[in-house]
């Protein structure tokens, strides 16, 4: 674990466990529920991970790419779908670290995947993180990332942000049909429950934890689509930017909602996330 400080801000960092966050706190408050000690990020809902190459599901695993079919483990055994990229999985290393700032890479040689990932996470006045993934591979490889934060859920909770539309899903969670929507505004009764993705979102979210509330601003490929997962009766709302549709690669009908990006060899996809304290 690696920790850094800046302004009212601390977090600590795990690149041996797929540069999660294991917590992160403002003016000594928990904003992430915290990993527990020695745990495993991909087994507990705590902390924040990064997903790429692509983020929420895959129907079956399926990914079509310009050397044919690949099909990616199910690590989402009953719905039969891969969740969120193979980033997480993997260590990354730690390229630079100042008092307030960490700059982590991966190298991913995973076919059909090659890709070097480029993260930086930085404390001052605001929480800033930063993904840019360039592809090393097979040129117009599909790319998508995303940020799966779990906030804690203290009562008062409320999260408000403007969206355009939302997907209805089927029973295995994949997009069927585009709803409009004009967002969430509300305590528990506006989001307890959802698994729902957000198109035309604004890039703009508040979120009131309990007695603190905080602006979370997608910025980039993390401007336009939101994923919000708020199970019933956890402590923890998730407000994840992302840049696709779930399984778009697979349901081209709702690319114009957000499609993964078909980068050549040597282009980039980026995003950034930004969370601003609210007075």
């Amino acid at each position: 674990m690696m920790e850094i400080a800046g302004g009212d801000w601390r977090a600590a960092l795990l690149p041996e466990r797929g540069g999660a966050l294991a917590m992160l706190s403002h003016d000594g408050e928990d904003v992430l529920l915290p990993l527990p000690p020695g745990a495993d990020p991909n087994d507990y809902w705590a902390g924040a991970f990064l997903m790429l190459p692509w983020s929420n599901r895959l129907d079956e695993g399926r990914l079509p790419y310009p050397g044919g079919i690949h099909h990616f483990p199910c690590n989402r055994v009953a719905e039969r779908t891969a969740l969120h990229g193979i980033s997480r999985e993997h260590a990354w290393r730690v390229e630079s670290m100042a008092p307030d700032r960490a700059v982590l890479v991966q190298e991913m040689d995973a076919a059909p995947y090659r890709y070097t990932a480029w993260m930086e996470v930085a404390l001052g006045e605001d929480f800033s993180l930063t993904l840019s993934v360039t592809n090393r591979g097979e040129a117009g490889m599909p790319f998508g990332t995303g940020w799966h934060p779990f906030f804690v859920r203290p009562a008062g909770t409320s999260l408000s942000f403007h969206a355009t539309g939302t997907l209805a899903r089927d029973d295995r969670n994949l997009p069927v049909q585009t709803v409009p929507s004009d967002g969430v505004s509300g305590g528990e009764d506006a989001y307890s429950g959802l698994d729902t993705h957000y198109t035309g979102w604004d890039g703009v979210a508040r979120l009131t934890l309990g007695a603190a509330a905080f602006t979370l601003c997608g910025e980039d490929a993390w401007s336009r689509n939101l994923q919000v997962f708020t199970p019933h009766g956890a402590p923890v709302i998730c407000v994840e930017p992302v840049s696709h549709v779930p399984d778009v690669v697979n349901r081209g009908r709702f690319a114009p909602l957000g499609d993964m990006r078909h980068l050549a060899c040597g282009e980039a996809i980026t995003g950034r996330v930004r969370l601003r304290p609210v007075p």
